[in-house]
């Protein structure tokens, strides 16, 4: 089963879902603002991309800039503001198989799934 950790206002996450809906497989939508993932989910998803917690951050947002940007920051405490602060999260996240990308480009998830 695939699934998408998708945010409905950002178009790369509506054009991800979009490429899955037109691929006729079947995927399950997350939307993580509203169902937060856990510090464990969160943990899990960073595992199956292979890369560090902060490169799932979205360090453009306000919320990064004001609370966050320039501290020293251990895995757990990034990990707690993306729970925290839920928009922080990179998206759309596709995952597959064991197997996860951050679909950006969007036209990454077509050779993912």
């Amino acid at each position: 089963m695939i699934t998408i950790y998708h945010n409905s206002r950002c178009s790369k996450s509506r054009c991800g879902l979009e490429i899955l809906e037109n691929s006729g497989k079947e995927f399950k939508i997350v939307k993580y603002l509203d169902a937060i993932p856990t510090k464990t989910e969160l943990k899990n998803i960073i595992e199956l991309l292979g890369i560090n917690p902060i490169e799932l951050v979205r360090k453009n947002e306000s919320v990064w800039k004001e609370n966050y940007k320039g501290k020293a920051m251990t895995d757990k405490d990034v990990l707690m503001a993306m729970i925290k602060h839920p928009k922080l999260i990179e998206r759309p996240i596709i995952i597959k198989d064991n197997k996860a990308i951050i679909g950006r480009p969007p036209e990454k998830i077509i050779d993912f799934i």
